[in-house]
């Protein structure tokens, strides 16, 4: 049995999660704080108790040694036990964490072998550094050639580059008919309202503009045909996201979003250094918009290949198959 913590943070982690874990030959129990839903790839599911209630933390980093373990914190303590009463009971052959390097480090020294899921940009404090030291091995979901940080270059003996994990991975392409009109997607967590692309839509004519997942604007569990279908997509830095975008292999504009550690700062510029897309800070003035697309219509979509979408949830299952079956066979 392989043990599979997902951060509640967002959905990116558990869609990555799903997309491993589906091409993983072991069994996975899946344990998070966030509702993991039923069937799919997971044979178990363990719901852990959030530590992000209490409304007054308590020296929440242990002095800067950890990112997040507030003193006295109910939901800490009952979190923390109900992970050691899995693994005592389950006797996992390892855990895939993605990410705390607080129960990365619980793991470990419950005895059991894990490996960590590398996240982008400046990763040098304590508590990071613990994290990857501790791991057994770290998967990177991105290529090397694209984003090689200096500070992961420590651990090189033990960290495979996977490549960016989309879900979309193997897909047909859905692109519906070429239009005069060029189709601007602009997805989830640009930090815009949808009255944002209407004024734009407004402005521009020349233009069909679609708005999915941003405040006003519809969701949908599926995007793929909406993606195949933009002519230039506007999304965020995230890890999903890129990867996605790469999958459909479109032309983009992204804006990376403040995230601890310069997370989607650190993607956006390798992205705009290796020709992939077009990177700015914000969202940008409604008259700058066409020189933009502009822009992104050069760049084209053939170079996300090198994101290396095409096989890498496949390339970081067999990694921890490995780990997992050298576990199982120690004495």
């Amino acid at each position: 049995m392989i043990g599979y913590y997902i951060h509640h943070h967002g959905t990116g982690h558990r869609v990555r999660a799903s997309s491993i874990c589906a091409a993983l030959e072991a069994p996975v129990t899946a344990l998070s704080s966030a509702p993991v839903d039923p069937g799919g790839p997971f044979v178990d599911r363990v719901r852990l108790a959030r530590d992000d209630r209490g409304s007054s933390p308590e020296n929440p980093t242990a002095d800067g040694a950890l990112h997040w373990v507030p003193a006295h914190d109910v939901g800490l303590r009952t979190r923390m036990s109900r992970i050691a009463s899995w693994v005592d009971a389950t006797r996992p052959s390892l855990m895939v964490v993605d990410v705390s390097v607080e129960v990365a480090a619980f793991v470990r020294l419950l005895g059991v072998p894990v490996v960590m899921i590398a996240m982008p940009g400046e990763r040098t404090d304590p508590a990071h550094r613990l994290g990857y030291r501790l791991a057994d091995h770290i998967v990177a979901a991105w290529p090397q050639a694209m984003y090689d940080p200096e500070w992961l270059r420590e651990f090189a003996h033990k960290t495979t580059f996977v490549g960016g994990i989309s879900r979309f991975d193997g897909r047909a392409s859905a692109a519906g008919p070429a239009s005069s009109r060029p189709r601007i997607l602009v997805l989830s967590g640009t930090a815009v309202t949808v009255g944002d692309v209407r004024r734009c839509a407004h402005v521009h004519r020349d233009y069909r503009w679609q708005a999915l997942g941003v405040p006003g604007a519809p969701w949908i569990e599926d995007p793929w045909p909406e993606l195949c279908g933009a002519d230039v997509v506007v999304s965020d830095a995230g890890q999903n996201s890129v990867a996605e975008i790469a999958a459909a292999r479109r032309p983009a504009i992204v804006i990376a979003q403040p995230r601890p550690f310069g997370e989607q700062s650190a993607t956006a510029h390798s992205l705009a250094s290796g020709g992939l897309a077009v990177s700015i800070p914000q969202w940008p003035e409604v008259t700058r918009w066409p020189a933009l697309l502009d822009r992104a219509l050069a760049l084209g979509g053939d170079s996300w290949v090198r994101w290396q979408t095409a096989g890498a949830a496949t390339r970081a299952a067999a990694v921890i198959d490995s780990l997992a079956k050298r576990a199982e066979s120690a004495p």
